[in-house]
């Protein structure tokens, strides 16, 4: 059921074709703070300008003005009808779980949303979707289309699993983030771009050499070595070629190995000695107590106390 009119609103804007200075354009999180009226719940933004973000807000009524970055969202919360103005063009839509929501780099639009919304965004810059669109090989152009309540089940749930990297273990986070805004930007050119966008195959692995110096980063102390740019950069690839090939070599992304090799370490130094769970949790480089116990549960189904008990 729609909203009755209201006195007094903006006029809905003129949409994607608006000739707006790049200039004049906000960066997506100080927008949507702007149009939300509040903070983000969690939020996590890259040197690129990339970032995620965890919203929980109010109804709106308002006009998004146009943004710096391209916003993608995947929508979590009630079953609920909303619209979209953008010029003489009305997009009506249901919000729903497996839903997407694109908002291009530069568009504006007027939104109707009757009912509290909780939502996680992903601020793509268009330099990394360009970069992306070289790097996969896509044959198109890397212009993406406006998405309202979309149907796309699988991007939908890439992005809401973000939602668990805004906090807890700072290398393993950044690398996943890392990871999952490449997949996503590759996920979005082909299924949500001008044209149809063909991604070239996956060729072949990293060799020995290369393997070897990769997982040598990854099983060390620094940060700065197992960041994702790091990584790519030693291996004299780009990133999204170096996730596709270390995959390729070991079954799994560079996130994936890395959170198992932690796992490993924190199983042997809960059964190897008596440190307190809060000193394994700093020692492995996780936020907090919470945030270690979280991502153990996840992987063996247990917190790491109870694991411990029925190891000795």
């Amino acid at each position: 059921m729609r909203d009755p009119p209201q006195q007094g609103l903006p006029p809905a804007p003129g949409g994607q074709g608006e000739d707006n200075s790049h200039s004049d354009r906000r960066a997506a999180g100080a927008e949507m703070a702007r149009v939300l009226r509040t903070e983000p719940f969690r939020m996590a933004l890259d040197a690129s300008g990339a970032g995620i973000a965890h919203w929980r807000h109010d109804p709106l009524h308002d006009v998004v003005e146009p943004m710096s970055h391209h916003v993608i969202m995947a929508y979590n919360g009630v079953m609920q009808r909303m619209e979209r103005r953008s010029g003489r063009s009305v997009a009506i839509g249901t919000f729903r779980p497996g839903v997407l929501i694109i908002i291009p780099e530069g568009s504006s639009s007027r939104w109707d949303i009757p009912k509290p919304v909780d939502v996680v965004q992903l601020y793509l810059p268009d330099a990394t979707l360009k970069r992306i669109a070289d790097e996969a090989g896509t044959t198109g152009p890397a212009d993406l289309l406006e998405r309202t309540a979309h149907p796309d089940p699988i991007t939908s749930r890439l992005l809401l699993s973000a939602a668990d990297a805004l906090e807890g273990h700072g290398a393993l986070d950044n690398l996943f983030r890392h990871q999952l805004t490449d997949l996503l930007a590759t996920r979005v050119l082909a299924a949500h771009s001008g044209s149809s966008t063909t991604l070239q195959p996956t060729v072949g692995g990293l060799s020995p050499k290369v393997l070897l110096r990769a997982i040598e980063r990854l099983r060390s102390d620094s940060d700065a070595d197992v960041s994702l740019d790091a990584l790519a950069s030693d291996a004299g690839l780009s990133r999204f070629h170096f996730c596709r090939a270390f995959k390729e070599s070991t079954g799994l992304s560079p996130h994936a190995w890395l959170r198992q090799h932690r796992l490993e370490q924190a199983m042997k130094m809960l059964r190897d000695s008596d440190d307190a769970v809060v000193s394994i949790a700093a020692a492995l480089g996780y936020s907090s107590q919470t945030a270690f116990a979280a991502a153990f549960r996840k992987l063996t189904g247990e917190s790491p106390s109870d694991w411990r008990r029925r190891q000795r």
